[in-house]
């Protein structure tokens, strides 16, 4: 499934902006047809948002079922005799949709696209309704996991993941036309031999069969290369390559023609090559370290809504602290934000919706009853899981950001029904991609020596939080410990990325001695850690946890939500900040 597209042949609509809303708190909206009519009692709701923030109002801040959004679109006069398609860039966690009263497609999982070709629904230059229902509720059987509790105030979603079940149309909602003959996918994969770059690409065409014919454009337009064929490979002589924080792309042009039709599309390209060797961790052949965070699309009012402001900001804040790379935990990141790391060098660990897969974590009474067997994450979750895996893997294959695959986040890890679950995961995944590293997030409660999903891995990934979560305000202890378990790890042979660590910090808390939740213990705990990575050459990067703070769901282990952010929700600098810029913007890290 490509993303849509201008092009040549290619014509794009956006139906962002104000939609009509409504809940649907007694579950009645699909036998009484509400796609069928004006959505009776509706408020407006803007699209793409989290629908949770908008409206100052309790109950559809913690809102648990359906909810309905509807918009009225005219379809382009000229689209007449196109194929025309209707694309999700998400719905937050499943969604159904008709056009008119038609219903044209449905889509469980929250945060990946999903498309209708819905040309027999809809007359080029007439008004056409677009209903969908959306449902945040999560359950066993989803990825990310949850139940529903029925409590005395109402249905309560439960679900173990430490953010905000934020929940609408967070991505852009597009209508789009292409030839009935057109490019449906192409794969592209490139590697370097000094000077000489490769692109090997593979065409696939739906509507027909079609002759295939690519170009391959430079920055100033030029054509480098030429090929005819839907699989090839071009060679590309003084290649410019993709590089950290140079983002060079090049424009791979892909026409498709058959009879008298003919689709043009473009693939954006960066040629560069990703590789793990012995405990480095290569980009183009050179050791990179990764310096950055893990972050969260979690905005005011926004909630987890892309915006282009905001993420443009959210990006210069990372260009200024000095970082070169982030996590998209926990599930992937718009596309938008993809294409800002493709075009400006950032590197990415792309990461599934897999969090909460841990019983011992954020379970309450269920802790200790064991996180996969049947009653609870079995087998179909394993098969929504991998849906996840292939979908993720579809979308950003391409994007020479992306260097490795995170597939889970936290999960148990030490149990022997966890190495079960996981191995086939890890085999669909290089299945699906070839080209790169594949990984998980390991938690403190699975170590070194006791976790059986590590050594499926390709490198090493670990969330450590010693002097907050072990060992509290004892700094020396946890040092001593990390230093302990870092070396334990180092025997593996593999890299190791901290792929979190830090503290909870109150901003403009401060305290003459450190203590918890002030900002000096932040930065003594952060100056701490980062001392015992420099004393491990098998560490090759450091993502602090997090970006910035970020809701939560309620509870008394987090006030107005997680504090562990080097900025302030709103995006203003604690201390640590400031200390994090020194490091990453000083000499380079070997």
């Amino acid at each position: 499934m490509l993303r849509p597209q201008e092009s040549p042949t290619r014509e794009l609509k956006s139906l962002d902006g104000i939609w009509s809303f409504r809940t649907d708190p007694d579950g009645v909206g699909r036998a009484e047809r509400w796609y069928a009519a004006p959505l009776a009692g509706a408020r407006d709701m803007p699209v793409p948002a989290s629908f949770n923030e908008v409206v100052p109002d309790a109950e559809l801040f913690d809102y648990v079922g359906e909810v309905w959004y509807q918009t009225t679109t005219r379809v382009p006069r000229g689209w007449r005799g196109q194929r025309v398609v209707l694309r999700f860039g998400s719905a937050t966690h499943a969604a159904t949709v008709w056009v008119g009263d038609a219903e044209v497609v449905s889509h469980v999982g929250g945060y990946l696209p999903f498309e209708a070709d819905v040309t027999e629904h809809v007359t080029a230059g007439e008004p056409v309704t677009v209903t969908v229902a959306v449902d945040n509720r999560l359950s066993w059987q989803t990825i990310p996991p949850g139940y529903v509790e029925e409590t005395d105030a109402g249905p309560r979603q439960r679900y173990f993941h430490d953010f905000f079940n934020y929940a609408g149309l967070h991505r852009p909602v597009v209508l789009g036309c292409t030839p009935h003959l057109h490019v449906s996918d192409v794969t592209v994969t490139t590697g370097l031999d000094g000077s000489t770059g490769t692109v090997g690409y593979d065409v696939a065409v739906g509507g027909g069969t079609a002759e295939v014919g690519v170009e391959l454009r430079d920055a100033d337009g030029r054509t480098v290369a030429s090929g005819a064929g839907a699989p090839g490979q071009l060679r590309v002589d003084d290649v410019h390559p993709w590089r950290p924080g140079e983002g060079y792309q090049y424009d791979l042009v892909i026409t498709a023609t058959g009879g008298d039709e003919q689709d043009v599309y473009v693939q954006k390209v960066g040629i560069r090559t990703v590789e793990v060797r012995g405990t480095q961790f290569l980009i183009n052949g050179e050791p990179f370290y990764f310096r950055g965070f893990g972050m969260h699309e979690d905005h005011l009012v926004l909630g987890k809504g892309q915006d282009a402001v905001s993420m443009v900001h959210d990006f210069e804040l990372l260009r200024w602290v000095g970082a070169n790379s982030f996590r998209t935990s926990h599930y992937p990141y718009s596309e938008e934000v993809m294409d800002h790391a493709d075009a400006h060098g950032w590197v990415v660990i792309d990461e599934t919706p897999a969090v909460g897969l841990n019983l011992a974590l954020n379970a309450g009474g269920l802790a200790g009853s064991g996180t996969f067997s049947e009653e609870r994450i079995g087998e179909e979750t394993q098969r929504a899981h991998e849906r996840e895996i292939r979908e993720l893997i579809a979308r950003d294959k391409n994007r020479p950001s992306v260097v490795v695959w995170s597939i889970a986040n936290e999960p148990e890890s030490d149990t022997v029904e966890a190495e079960r679950y996981f191995e086939p995961l890890f085999r669909v995944a290089r299945e699906a991609d070839p080209t790169r590293p594949v990984g998980f997030a390991n938690v403190m409660l699975a170590p070194a020596g006791a976790c059986r999903v590590t050594p499926l891995a390709d490198l090493v990934m670990i969330n450590r939080y010693y002097g907050w979560y072990a060992f509290p305000g004892e700094l020396e202890v946890a040092r001593r410990r990390l230093d302990e378990e870092l070396a334990r790890w180092a025997q593996d042979g593999k890299p190791i990325i901290v792929t979190e660590y830090g503290a909870d910090t109150l901003a403009g808390l401060h305290a003459l001695t450190p203590s918890l939740w002030t900002e000096e213990y932040q930065v003594d705990l952060v100056t701490m850690t980062h001392e015992a990575f420099d004393g491990c050459d098998a560490v090759v990067g450091e993502h602090l946890w997090n970006f910035a703070d970020f809701q939560t769901a309620a509870g008394f282990m987090r006030a107005d939500g997680n504090k562990k952010g080097a900025f302030t929700r709103d995006r203003r600098p604690k201390a640590v900040a400031h200390l994090l810029r020194r490091r990453w913007t000083g000499p380079p890290l070997a």
